[in-house]
């Protein structure tokens, strides 16, 4: 129910910002405009409305809520910080960015603190616990959904890079150029890459082969690929491509938590 939550909420944040993009849109991606072709304003609000209020219950029905209440409270203000996202921050430096990488690592950490709530340095002073696999577990995936997450965001600016700049946004790309931000999305790739590769060295002494295996073809091979493409990019078309890469591995990161099933 936490999982349908998220998701719920992150679909009414989706809405949101395509009723506020709607200028931009017709600029940057004119054929895959969806408000007020397919579906009004007025419906789009709606939607908005529902999804959120259902994904808020959801948190409510998933919780004991006199014991969760801050978890309730903490995706009521998801909600709030993914409309004053797509209504200002999005078009600030930076801000927007970070919050939106928070946010998708939120959706990991809950599922933490929905099991250990407010019990983080307990649970870690334990050793040798399921509890302290389940808390390594949840920094490492909440890393790497802020990290990912980060690197998407301002690839997506540098691809959505015309329409931006016409609407007044003012965004890494438009302040900095597409060069400084390149620069800061590779940086933060050869951490990622560095920090996984160093991960799998320690895995190394477990057996885990099959994961080993895995996680550099299918999560470091596309970064390095999307790496690689990085700096020869200058159209909306090759970041979009670039794009579709960190989707990939978002995908493939988050199929990875299957090996942590086949391996107690």
């Amino acid at each position: 129910m936490l999982i349908i939550a998220s998701i719920l909420i992150a679909a009414a944040g989706y809405i949101i910002n395509d009723y506020f993009d709607l200028d931009i849109d017709q600029v940057n991606k004119p054929q895959k405009v969806v408000v007020n072709t397919i579906i009004s304003r007025r419906w789009v609000i709606f939607w908005h409305m529902s999804l959120s209020l259902i994904g808020i219950y959801a948190t409510i029905y998933a919780l004991d809520f006199h014991n969760f209440w801050h978890l309730v409270l903490a995706n009521m203000f998801s909600v709030i910080f993914l409309w004053v996202y797509s209504t200002s921050l999005k078009k600030q430096l930076l801000i927007g960015n970070i919050l939106i990488s928070l946010l998708t690592a939120w959706v990991i950490g809950v599922l933490y603190f929905s099991k250990y709530p407010l019990d983080a340095i307990n649970t870690i002073s334990q050793p040798n616990t399921q509890n302290v696999r389940f808390f390594r577990l949840t920094i490492l995936y909440a890393a790497f959904a802020f990290v990912i997450t980060l690197i998407r965001e301002v690839i997506k600016d540098m691809e959505d890079l015309e329409g931006d700049r016409k609407y007044g946004c003012k965004t890494m790309p438009i302040l900095w150029g597409l060069n400084v931000s390149k620069t800061f999305v590779a940086v933060w790739m050869i951490v990622l890459i560095a920090a996984l590769i160093l991960l799998q060295l320690y895995v190394i002494q477990m057996g885990w082969w099959w994961s080993i295996s895995y996680c550099l073809i299918m999560i470091v091979g596309p970064l390095i690929l999307a790496f690689k493409q990085l700096f020869k990019a200058k159209s909306a078309e090759d970041f979009h491509r670039l794009s579709n890469i960190i989707k990939f591995v978002m995908f493939s990161g988050i199929v990875s938590m299957i090996f942590f099933r086949l391996y107690p």
